[in-house]
């Protein structure tokens, strides 16, 4: 792999951090965000700094040969913990239990960095080595050991995390699983660069030459299991956050009948002020629902519970469901308290001492059932009639 096969995912990871920092500073508390957050800083940082450039310029720059064997392999520990707390955290349970063993990973793993960048400084690495550092050094005491620890960390979390994606998969359904298999289908990649590695460096204990394994086969394999990782951690959030936007569209959309009947008979004067077109659906959502409580409001002393007791009974004779009914027959009375108040451009029912109104049942009233069953319902159609031929 060239640099440029590193730098584009690595500014890749870079991008979506970006992203993700503004929620970061609104909710640092949130264990998750910060979760995610420190998986795509320290992936980035694995990307750039396993760049073979980047590794000579490193070197060149701290005047230590090799020094960017500890650091890659420190930040690629650091990723494997992180991607651990990931999953700790997104899979929820008790909040102290969660902490609790997240703390545990980071601080094992906080542990393997430390007798890493110990072990590099008691070891020798005259020979300045950028993509086979492990096969070159596998025989030199002290870097022996480095490397073998390194790749038994990664292990440890590769099958770990693999396990615990493979048993929550078995429990979800949906978005979730479906990433949680694209995650376990990364970490066998992930799982097969290490076999690539640990062949490599078995082959230079037994006197044998398999470098191309680790020096060209492990990296590709490295990069294809994080990329589709990535895909994995990212789909359930960016498909949920997509299925939310289009619910709540299709709320603001189905409140659409409910909203226009109550605006065609409020006064002029009473219309609620327009947003901005880019406002986001949950705004639009709830100023739709302020409006019809406005317009429902406006209507009350037109509201007639006759007309609702009628429109109910005749909806269950129907064969409707007692909630459908309750919200036909508001419908019905909503729809005929409109044209009650068309046929009193004075408003004398208004202004008379005597107004009193039917008011709606108490309790949250089901907006958008009422305002599908407006259109929809032959007994809300028929309460319309009435009310015009009145």
């Amino acid at each position: 792999m060239q640099s440029q096969d590193y730098y584009v995912p690595a500014a890749a990871m870079g991008t979506a951090l970006a992203f993700k920092v503004p929620s970061l500073v609104r909710a640092w508390r949130d264990p998750l965000l910060r979760a995610v957050c420190a998986l795509l800083a320290l992936a980035g940082l694995v990307f750039f700094f396993a760049a073979p450039s980047t590794i000579a310029d490193v070197n060149r720059l701290t005047g230590v040969r090799n020094f960017s064997a500890p650091l890659v392999y420190s930040l690629l520990s650091a990723f494997s913990a992180s991607c651990l707390v990931l999953i700790v955290n997104w899979r929820g349970g008790p909040a102290e239990q969660t902490r609790r063993i997240s703390r545990r990973w980071i601080a094992a793993y906080s542990v393997e960095v430390v007798v890493i960048v110990t072990l590099f400084l008691l070891g020798d690495t005259p020979v300045e080595r950028l993509r086979d550092l492990d096969t070159y050094y596998a025989n030199t005491p002290f870097i022996r050991e480095m490397i073998v620890l390194y790749l038994v960390a990664l292990t440890v979390a590769g099958v770990s995390m693999n396990v615990m994606c493979w048993r929550w998969a078995l429990q979800v359904h949906g978005w979730l699983r479906t990433g949680l298999l694209i995650i376990v289908l990364g970490y066998l990649f992930n799982l097969a660069y290490l076999i690539t590695k640990f062949s490599a460096v078995f082959a230079r204990w037994g006197g044998h030459d398999l470098d191309y394994l680790s020096s060209d086969v492990a990296p590709t394999l490295a990069s294809w299991g994080a990329q589709i990782s990535a895909v994995g951690f990212c789909l359930p959030l960016v498909c949920q956050r997509f299925a939310d936007s289009w619910s709540t569209w299709t709320t603001y959309r189905q409140l659409g009948p409910l909203w226009r009947e109550l605006r065609a008979g409020a006064p002029s004067q009473g219309r609620s002020v327009r947003i901005s077109w880019w406002s986001s659906a949950e705004l639009r959502v709830t100023q739709r629902e302020s409006d019809i409580h406005d317009g429902m409001l406006g209507l009350f002393p037109y509201f007639d519970a006759e007309v609702r007791a009628k429109a109910y009974e005749s909806a269950l004779a129907a064969g409707s469901e007692p909630v459908l009914a309750h919200a036909e027959a508001d419908a019905a009375m909503v729809t005929a308290a409109v044209r009650a108040r068309a046929a009193d451009p004075l408003g004398k029912v208004i202004n008379s001492a005597e107004a009193a109104g039917s008011p709606l049942p108490e309790g949250p009233r089901d907006l958008v059932r009422m305002s599908v069953v407006l259109r929809q319902s032959p007994v809300v159609a028929a309460a319309r009639e009435r009310a015009e031929t009145r």
